[in-house]
């Protein structure tokens, strides 16, 4: 399967960006809740067990996992950057 560039306008690339506005949400919900696990165990074990590391190191690979795929993302056209220009004066 080969991947393609979206242009902007088009049918297609409304519902790729909606798709990519649910992933997205999802993956901060999946983040947070990973987050708010990691505080539960932390309350409830008081450093005795592993499970906070657990979580913590969830909650990094998601954020990596996100990251990474905000990048691939951009790179395909699936989303469009509204950020800084970086062209000089």
């Amino acid at each position: 399967m080969r991947l393609r560039p979206v242009h902007p306008g088009t049918s297609g690339a409304r519902a790729i960006l909606e798709f990519m506005k649910i992933i997205i949400v999802i993956a901060f919900v999946a983040i947070i809740a990973s987050l708010m696990s990691a505080l539960f165990f932390m309350m409830r074990d008081k450093g005795q067990s592993r499970n906070t590391v657990r979580a913590l190191t969830v909650r990094v690979a998601l954020s990596a996992c996100l990251f990474i795929f905000l990048l691939v993302a951009n790179h395909f056209g699936w989303i469009q950057s509204q950020g800084v220009p970086i062209d000089g004066p």
